[in-house]
């Protein structure tokens, strides 16, 4: 069993990466340790490496987002939260892709095979909402929809910012035709 303060150590190690590399990708663990409070023991205990620390706030980063999907359902109809949810997606895809020369072939692979189950679950649940209240195709394939929305994030960036006219075709594509 893990100790609370032990727990409390990673989360604050994990909140200062998290803000660390949004920052400057190439903040060093010293100053991560640093700004979460604890000493580079405790980081390392914890994260042996860079790579393994930038995985942990990555694989975060995407639980966050697939658990607001239930939210998102609850407050919009479904074509909208897939939306809200998707750019959301988009802009992890992005922070993922800033850190991307801290991970070696072998993370990014890490962080696809851990994280794929869980977003094509996620983006089940969501078009499956849409294809219940008959805003969604039916044939809509959420292996489909990520395929195409992985061209997003490189899209963006800058002021001509092209995801979310993208991200608004790609949906315009999913929603089911009037019936006749």
């Amino acid at each position: 069993m893990v100790r609370s303060d032990a727990r409390e150590n990673r989360v604050r190690i994990l909140a200062a990466a998290r803000e660390s590399f949004a920052e400057d990708g190439d903040t060093s663990m010293n100053q991560i340790a640093q700004r979460a409070g604890v000493g580079a023991g405790t980081l390392y205990r914890n994260f042996p490496t860079r790579e393994a620390l930038v995985l942990a706030v990555y694989k975060e980063e995407v639980e966050r987002i697939i658990d607001t999907v239930p939210a998102l359902l609850a407050q919009m109809p479904p074509i909208e939260a897939l939306r809200h949810w998707t750019m959301d997606l988009v802009e992890a895809m992005r922070r993922k892709h800033g850190l991307g020369d801290a991970l070696g072939a072998g993370a990014h692979q890490a962080i696809a095979q851990q994280t794929y189950g869980p977003v094509i679950a996620a983006i089940t649940e969501l078009l499956d909402a849409g294809k219940q209240d008959g805003s969604i195709r039916a044939d809509a394939d959420p292996g489909d929809f990520l395929q195409l929305t992985g061209a997003l994030w490189r899209a963006a960036s800058g002021p001509d910012d092209r995801s979310p006219r993208m991200l608004a075709l790609v949906l315009d594509g999913l929603r089911a035709k009037p019936r006749a």
